[in-house]
């Protein structure tokens, strides 16, 4: 079986200088053509440039992609950020994703400024050309992603899963667990049968009987095992470490780097909240994402709360990830991550 290789936006060869504006132009249309096919935008849709970000009347506007999970569905919920940022005059607009790829392709094309995914997206993103940033991660959270099978499967362990079919969002955090697990167990990545499709479909053909395991992340994870009865397989500990990083638009960093630097310290104060408020965060969770209490607190239950800056030793370990996906040819190049690192110093407070 040929390895499948994953393009979130297609790479070419740049010659020179008219020919890259030309490319990038290019890009920007095919990747909103692709959001919009998608449904994360509607046909309408534009991209609003920076200077469009900065809202007319003097107001500006940061706009924040999220996810059905972690500190930035809670912030939300809370409004905290909304109030800190009034006093300098800066709106918050909330865009939800179904996944980390289809967030970064957002904030490549210039419809978001900051978000959340996990360890594959900006790695993905990275190798696709996208002009990203990290500006903090939370700690590791292993138990929050695992391979699962349906509880009448006859599949008992990962090195059962040769020959079998594998469903996942392509490019997503979980996407590293199934390399490291099938490594782990001695089956070849080529000796599955990877298929993708996002968390809402994924879960209709793993239902279906379709395919054989579902590798799924919170609170999809924690819905599959309380509603379905899908029995884990392996999970990420001693795996890999499931960062949850914080990107920005280089762009919009590198020009607003107080309301960045706000954004942070605001889910610092929620994760510390979170952290010592758990039932509180499953009522929250459970109005965000409509999810049953019981599922939200699950999925908590696992989250690890506590964002920190990047650290040489963070992209150290996602620079691993990075060769993984070269090795595969699951992305289109070899990256650098670290040329995706705002420097510390750019964030602190002037």
């Amino acid at each position: 079986m040929t390895t499948q290789t994953i393009k979130i936006v297609t790479a070419t060869e740049v010659t020179g200088p008219a020919n890259r504006r030309s490319q990038q132009r290019t890009t920007r249309r095919r990747t909103l053509g692709l959001l919009i096919a998608a449904g994360v935008l509607g046909a309408s849709a534009h991209v609003p440039s920076l200077a469009q970000a900065n809202t007319a009347q003097g107001r500006q506007e940061i706009r924040i992609g999220y996810q059905k999970y972690g500190t930035l569905t809670l912030l939300k919920g809370r409004g905290t950020l909304e109030q800190r940022l009034a006093g300098k005059n800066v709106t918050v607009k909330w865009t939800e994703f179904p996944a980390g790829p289809q967030l970064l392709e957002g904030l490549n094309v210039g419809s978001v400024d900051f978000g959340t995914v996990g360890e594959a997206p900006p790695i993905f993103a990275q190798a696709a050309g996208a002009n990203l940033v990290y500006v903090g991660n939370e700690p590791p959270s292993p138990a929050s992603e695992a391979i699962v099978v349906p509880k009448s499967s006859t599949v008992r362990s990962v090195a059962d899963l040769k020959g079998k079919k594998i469903v996942l969002n392509k490019g997503s955090n979980v996407h590293y667990l199934l390399v490291k697990a099938l490594e782990k167990a001695g089956v070849a990545y080529q000796d599955v049968q990877v298929i993708y499709l996002p968390p809402a479909d994924a879960r209709a053909a793993f239902e279906r009987g379709s395919v054989d395991a579902w590798v799924i992340w919170d609170p999809f994870l924690a819905a599959a095992e309380k509603q379905i009865g899908a029995r884990l397989l392996a999970d990420g500990k001693g795996l890999v470490n499931n960062y949850q990083f914080y990107l920005a638009a280089r762009p919009y960093a590198e020009k607003n780097r107080d309301t960045v630097r706000i954004v942070l310290e605001e889910i610092a104060k929620v994760d510390e909240w979170g952290a010592a408020h758990p039932k509180e965060v499953a009522a929250i969770l459970s109005t965000q994402t409509g999810l049953q209490t019981d599922i939200v607190a699950l999925a908590a239950s696992r989250y690890a709360y506590g964002v920190k800056p990047i650290t040489a030793g963070v992209l150290e370990q996602q620079q691993k990830v990075a060769d993984a996906f070269a090795n595969l040819k699951l992305i289109p190049k070899p990256i650098a991550v670290k040329d995706a690192q705002l420097g510390a110093s750019q964030l602190a407070r002037k």
